[in-house]
């Protein structure tokens, strides 16, 4: 079922979302981009005649904590969605189970946060550091089996259920997996938001227009091992930027001054690049770099080749020299993934090579590639630099995103699927 051909007049709709936005100390969202994301499915249910019971998560509470409370957020939610959006204190218990079942059509009810218990994510808590396996054990298990209780009340307030939350879509949670098997196939479906981000992925993995180019950022090979070994079998061309750089250049006898480096994994680096040209993958690595001899935006900086960065400095971006071999390929692409920095982009004087890469993404989807751009830093990449309406997709899911593109079945896929 599609939300499209589903007719929401007179039902109930749990709708997942993901809200988990930032906010400052004073409780005031910085970036929104998330809400306005699903405001399109909420306000399809809405218009159609239904009414909305929304469920989030906000942060990593270890339990209620009032910083994590979603009613930080109700009066944005309300003034974008244009209803008074109502507010339950507790996901669970009467007060949610009553405002749920008065709710009239063209009616919001916003749910407390659902992470407040631990059986949204199906972990136990408050565990002792000394616990032994076997309360670790029983720990687990009751959780679990509360877990079926939870999901059955959270699936009891509504007539179908909707998944919008890509950015939880690799998490097998109560709300985001589990419910859906209260549902039968006719009475579960993803959201607007959930449909292109499935579309977006899947035209990246399985509907190809070459040459096909990857660029992988990041402070860490250990983090990206999964996914650059599965995108080996799928590009034509592999970028490798960010801090990986220098653990791939020491591998190769290259002298990185004091650039972030994984020492355990240089033989990994090595293997990598003998897998890329086994499969002919044209793995691209920077030949310069901008150095700093502190880690610091006001540092004394200077341009060397990547494989000779003097003592006490160390390679914060890509240089002059790379920005032009990364550009080359990119442009020359017709589908391009981008996850990751160059170089440590919070720091204005070492934005120049991300943005380098995001332009290049820009020019080439205007000239007719599909470009996704995923991954927390990339987004905030491309929405530092005002590109994102350049760029074919930003992705709103991190995690997710990157266990898409790894290969792994996603469990809030899968469960609308079923």
């Amino acid at each position: 079922m599609t939300i499209d051909q589903f007719n929401f007049s007179g039902k109930k709709a749990f709708v997942r979302v993901d809200f988990n936005v930032p906010l400052d100390e004073n409780f005031n969202i910085t970036d929104d981009t998330r809400i306005r994301a699903a405001l399109p499915t909420l306000k399809k249910i809405l218009a159609d005649g239904g009414s909305l019971i929304i469920g989030s998560h906000l942060g990593r509470p270890k339990g209620v904590a009032d910083k994590f409370s979603l009613k930080h957020i109700l009066n944005h939610v309300s003034e974008k969605l244009g209803v008074e959006v109502q507010f339950a204190n507790d996901c669970m218990g009467e007060e949610a189970a009553v405002k749920a079942a008065a709710l009239q059509p063209g009616e919001a009810l916003l749910l407390e946060n659902l992470r407040f218990y631990a059986e949204e994510e199906g972990k136990p808590r408050g565990l002792a550091e000394d616990a032994t396996d076997e309360e670790k054990a029983a720990a687990k298990k009751a959780v679990k089996e509360s877990q079926k209780e939870f999901t059955k009340k959270l699936a009891s307030y509504a007539d179908c259920y909707v998944n919008d939350a890509f950015g939880t879509a690799h998490r097998a949670h109560a709300s985001t997996a589990l419910i859906a098997k209260y549902f039968d196939k006719d009475h579960k479906m993803f959201g607007y938001l959930m449909e292109k981000e499935v579309k977006a992925v899947d035209k990246v993995l399985n509907d190809i227009q070459r040459p096909f180019t990857a660029i992988m950022g990041g402070s860490k090979v250990s983090s990206k091992i999964e996914i650059i070994e599965n995108l080996l079998n799928k590009v034509d061309n592999l970028i490798i930027a960010g801090g990986m750089t220098y653990t791939f250049t020491k591998a190769q006898g290259g002298k990185i001054g004091i650039s972030i480096c994984e020492d355990d994994k240089l033989d990994l680096a090595l293997d990598l690049m003998k897998k890329a040209q086994e499969k002919g993958v044209n793995l691209v690595l920077a030949v310069d770099a901008k150095v700093a001899d502190s880690f610091s935006n006001d540092a004394n900086t200077k341009f060397c080749p990547v494989n000779e960065i003097p003592d006490g400095w160390e390679g914060l971006d890509i240089g002059p020299e790379t920005e032009k071999i990364f550009a080359d390929v990119i442009k020359g692409s017709k589908t391009i993934l981008w996850n990751g920095p160059t170089g440590v982009f919070e720091f204005d004087n070492f934005t120049h090579g991300s943005r380098a890469v995001g332009e290049a993404i820009v020019e080439a989807t205007k000239n007719g590639a599909f470009s996704l751009v995923g991954g927390g830093d990339s987004v905030a990449c491309v929405n530092k630099f005002g590109l994102a309406s350049g760029v074919s997709y930003v992705s709103t899911g991190g995690g997710a995103l990157l266990e898409a593109i790894e290969g792994k079945i996603l469990p809030g896929i899968a469960a609308i699927n079923e």
